[in-house]
């Protein structure tokens, strides 16, 4: 599957994993549907076929995130958890997504509020 890892300056200063990028996923939690659909050129359908919480894949119907958890929508790499900076992954866009849609769904939803 397709990764997306959002990396910004704010997330990878030091002490920050815990207050804004758990911010930014707890905003990405909101819309769950809206992300899937741009993440599959086929507006979900495709990912309905993936991500069905088996094979370490988020169920489609469940957001979750957690450290060093491949079966969640968000994983938070352990190195990420320890050092309290870094990124964390988008598990969810499926191998054909454009990732500039991808990008785009991420930036209205985290830094413009949409």
């Amino acid at each position: 599957s397709h990764l997306v890892c959002l990396l910004t300056q704010t997330i990878l200063q030091k002490a920050v994993v815990s207050t804004q990028s758990t911010g930014a996923i707890k905003l990405m939690e909101k819309k769950p549907m809206e992300h899937i659909i741009e993440y599959d050129p086929t507006g979900g359908d495709d990912n309905r076929r993936r991500l069905t919480g088996l094979h370490e894949t988020a169920s489609i119907d469940e957001f979750s995130w957690g450290v060093a958890h491949r079966g969640c929508s968000i994983r938070i790499p352990r190195s990420v958890a320890d050092e309290k900076k870094g990124y964390f992954e988008d598990r969810r866009p499926s191998s054909n997504a454009d990732p500039y849609s991808v990008t785009n769904r991420i930036v209205m939803t985290i830094c413009l509020g949409q």
